[in-house]
């Protein structure tokens, strides 16, 4: 294969990119816990880059991408076999199904996806905030990455997957990442219960400065995550770089716009969590769409997801750090307006949606692929919980969520008086 030093730089700085992105949403969601859970919040976190990185390079890309049918890859690429193939020559062979088009070397590849793996399960933590039991978190996320997150992946990344060979569309995770683990997020929030005197005492956010610290990170990173995701230095990228910027824009001025009209401020916390709601919904759609859609799209985003919060009150579940309303609600909303804003004359990737005269079919298999991906992590996952809580237990105990989660699971504060 002929790889372009380019490319391969791009998506390398780009990897690098999206595991900062880790950090920088356990810094988001610690700043929204009490000060007696943000270590455990941020343990949470970068414990996902330890346990998830090994998952992916044992079994989890295998799962993902490997030539195993529509639903699953095979395990021709368990513990990192037969990623990095040389010829007779010295000259790589790329054996990874369908990407032969690549210009990177496939350990590049591997690279790039285990950075999406890593984050996806830790985006939960942000539901379960404050009850959770560290063992029981671990397991849960090795088993949630392994059962859920590879084979979700395999259907819309790999160009084995079924929903890939439908023509339905995700640039970067819309369905694989955010709908995958806000719904995995509402049914463990759903099991768990909520958290002790939720909802009638507050629980307000110990450091906003934290929140809005991880926030720039996440839109920082998120430029690797988007952008890196067309796998080359070329135009695609730059679009993508571009989309995803407008996007979180335009959803920060739509939250808080409808934030200030309904409540009568505009607040920092809604200003970091709108950018982040854009960034989602931007996700599927990066590379597809150009012009003013990423802007209507990331306006659409922050005054739906804002307006979302209110589905965790309908239902009366304590989803701590609304990860529902801007993960789940927000893949649901990009990947749908995919159907409609997708243009193939910007990138010349892609397909034309409603708006642009490529008629129905593409909003049909996003609505396929957002179905799919909702009942099956939906399942899935209330099944992985069931069987961790009936086995070892997902929650802590009364005393020690009194107590807070960072003294009573590591022996640790984070402020001293």
């Amino acid at each position: 294969m002929e790889i372009s030093a380019g490319d391969t730089a791009w998506v390398l700085m780009a990897a690098a990119l999206v595991l900062f992105m880790t950090p920088g949403l356990a810094l988001f969601y610690g700043g929204m816990v009490r000060s007696k859970n943000v270590l455990s919040m941020l343990m949470q976190n970068f414990f996902a880059m330890g346990l998830i990185a090994v998952v992916w390079a044992v079994t989890g890309f295998s799962l993902a991408f490997g030539d195993g049918g529509g639903f699953v890859g095979d395990f021709d690429f368990t513990f990192m076999r037969n990623i990095n193939v040389l010829d007779a020559d010295g000259f790589l062979v790329n054996q990874l199904p369908g990407l032969e088009f690549l210009t990177v070397p496939p350990v590049a590849f591997f690279a790039f996806q285990m950075m999406f793996a890593i984050i996806t399960p830790a985006l939960i933590t942000g539901a379960t905030a404050d009850r959770l039991k560290f063992g029981s978190y671990a397991v849960f996320i090795a088993l949630w990455s392994i059962l859920v997150y590879s084979p979700v992946a395999h259907w819309v990344f790999s160009p084995t997957g079924w929903l890939f060979k439908r023509g339905a569309l995700d640039f970067a995770g819309g369905t694989a990442i955010h709908i995958n683990a806000g719904m995995a997020a509402l049914v463990v929030v759903a099991l768990i219960g909520p958290r002790r005197g939720h909802p009638n005492h507050p629980m307000l956010p110990h450091s906003l400065p934290l929140t809005l610290i991880g926030t720039g990170i996440l839109w920082f990173g998120w430029f690797g995550f988007n952008a890196g995701s067309a796998l080359a230095a070329n135009g695609q990228a730059a679009q993508a770089l571009v989309n995803t910027g407008l996007a979180a824009s335009a959803a920060m001025l739509g939250w808080l716009a409808v934030e200030r009209i309904s409540g009568g401020h505009a607040t920092t916390l809604g200003g970091a969590s709108g950018a982040v709601a854009g960034l989602v919904a931007i996700t599927p759609c990066a590379g597809y769409v150009s012009g003013m859609s990423p802007i209507i799209i990331g306006a659409l985003a922050g005054i739906i997801c804002y307006f979302a919060i209110a589905i965790k009150k309908a239902l009366k579940l304590d989803d701590s750090l609304d990860v529902i309303a801007v993960h789940l609600v927000g893949g649901l909303v990009g990947s749908l307006l995919l159907g409609l804003f997708a243009n193939k004359s910007a990138t010349g990737f892609g397909a034309d949606g409603v708006f642009f005269g490529g008629g129905a079919d593409l909003l049909i298999n996003q609505v396929i692929a957002v179905s799919a991906t909702v009942v099956f992590s939906a399942v899935v996952t209330f099944l992985i919980a069931k069987g961790v809580d009936l086995t070892i237990g997902l929650r802590v105990d009364e005393e020690s969520e009194d107590v807070g989660l960072d003294v009573s699971l590591h022996a640790e504060t984070a402020y001293t008086a």
